[in-house]
């Protein structure tokens, strides 16, 4: 389980100025003014993350829609085709949880330079790829250090306040998808040219370098006022993206109000100690989010997994006006993060109301495109589920934070990703064997599936609620020392 739209990155500066970093609602006049220069450093901070959340998906779109044709190129069979590309899935499954542990201790910056430039050197590998096994090679970096989008979103939920951290997300994924749309058709270009794919894959390697000095170059110290504006403590341990290492750096465990007093423990250490608090976390208290996260993630993936295959067999379109009707959504998608202030305002900021009315929106929608006759009514589905999964998307993660504790979001957001982890390798099973009924199999799968995360939530109204549920006591539980 692995998209406003176009206009998000450039207008992200007016709605991030609604947050908590920025707003001036208590304290005396010259207070106020001396907030005033913080607030604008802090909104440059956050348009600095947008802009790499813009560059991470813009570079990693150029080459994922040429791996199949690449990988087909350099001889490979169907199968082995097929086990290199679940490779990936199989690796996040595992990575993820560990490196969203790592990036809570040893510090957002750190976490996400290595990341950054692990995932560089990946898709310098598959640059120089001219054989199966260096293509393989090649996933490997990809697939345990691509966690660069998590540990962004990470480090936002560290920066803002837990009632407009949706409206941020939202923002950031918009900005991501905007590269996301402009990605595949830069992509598609260069591959027409001789050797086009390697050079396709050098200029990805190129922008993660390029965002690994973004990050390296980042006003850090700025974020760190604009902590101390939210009103987290102004120790030197308040900070949220790591252990000091010269650069103005906290510890990544504000919460451990007792960890000066103890000899600091090796970092290794101090992630397995997470993990345990996280596995009582997850059997207990975010079982149910995170069934929801599953049931959701696999019931839109089905959609998608033959979505080109079966509107040419249903309603005769070629796969190119397909492709086409995909960006389409992508940007609709991308419209759903700016958008999400209103609704939010809408709903009093009830972020459980808003997953349940956008998963049963989802339910309906799919059953429709599952029992569409005619294409029109296809792409209406379509656009207005680009939207619905959007908006789930972002308020599921919400509910982890809430849930599990923004002061261990890496942790929190890295099990999330485990999970969709899971989805991708369930989707293709159950696609395959519902595509072998009707090419409607897998969207009416998708409903039924969807209909059960609903009823799911139906029936845990009080851990969905509006101020986290049942979050107090897993954020007790990762607060531990």
């Amino acid at each position: 389980m692995e998209s406003g739209g176009r206009r998000g990155l450039a207008s992200a500066g007016g709605p991030v100025s609604a947050t908590p970093m920025l707003r001036q609602d208590s304290g005396t006049g010259a207070e106020a003014r001396a907030r005033g220069p913080g607030a604008v450093r802090a909104r440059r901070f956050l348009l600095c993350l947008y802009l790499v959340g813009f560059l991470d998906l813009f570079g990693v779109s150029m080459v994922i829609p040429l791996l199949s044709l690449h990988v087909k190129s350099l001889g490979a069979s169907p199968t082995v085709a097929g086990i290199v590309g679940s490779s990936y899935g199989i690796l996040q499954l595992f990575s993820s949880t560990l490196v969203g542990c790592w990036s809570d201790v040893v510090g957002r910056r750190s976490s996400l330079l290595v990341c950054i430039l692990f995932s560089a050197l990946g898709y310098l590998i598959l640059g120089a790829s001219t054989n199966v096994f260096l293509f393989a090679l090649a996933r490997v970096p990809v697939g345990i250090f691509k966690h660069t989008l998590s540990i962004s979103r990470a480090l936002l939920s560290d920066l803002v306040a837990e009632k407009e951290r949706p409206l941020v997300i939202g923002q950031f994924n918009a900005a991501s998808s905007v590269g996301f749309i402009l990605g595949p058709m830069v992509g598609g270009y260069l591959t027409e040219l001789d050797g086009g794919f390697y050079l396709t894959a050098f200029i990805c390697f190129s922008v993660f370098i390029l965002n690994a000095g973004l990050v390296w170059l980042f006003p850090w110290c700025e974020a760190k006022l604009s902590s101390a504006e939210k009103g987290l403590p102004a120790r030197e341990d308040s900070a949220p993206w790591g252990r000091t290492d010269g650069h103005g750096q906290g510890t990544a465990t504000p919460h451990r109000s007792t960890a000066s007093a103890r000899p600091a423990r090796p970092p290794w250490l101090e992630v397995a100690s997470t993990l345990r608090d996280m596995k009582s976390l997850v059997f207990s208290e975010m079982r149910d989010i995170f069934a929801v996260r599953l049931l959701m993630a696999v019931a839109v993936m089905l959609y998608y997994s033959n979505f080109v295959l079966a509107l040419e067999e249903r309603f005769g379109v070629r796969p190119r006006a397909a492709g086409y009707l995909i960006s389409y959504s992508g940007a609709l998608g991308a419209l759903a993060g700016p958008a999400l202030g209103p609704l939010l305002r809408l709903y009093g900021h009830d972020g459980r109301a808003i997953l349940l009315h956008s998963s049963a929106l989802t339910c309906l929608l799919l059953v429709l495109h599952a029992a569409a006759r005619s294409v029109a009514v296809a792409v209406l589905c379509s656009s207005l589920l680009a939207v619905s999964t959007a908006v789930g998307r972002i308020c599921i993660t919400d509910l982890q934070l809430a849930a599990g504790g923004a002061r261990a979001s890496g942790a929190v957001i890295g099990v999330g990703q485990s999970v969709t982890a899971v989805g991708r390798i369930i989707a293709p099973l159950l696609s395959g064997l519902a595509q072998e009924v009707s090419p409607c199999g897998p969207p009416s799968l998708g409903a039924a599936l969807a209909l059960v995360a609903i009823f799911l939530m139906s029936l845990n109204r009080a851990r969905y609620g509006g101020d986290g549920g049942g979050g107090g006591g897993g954020s007790d539980k990762l607060k531990r020392a």
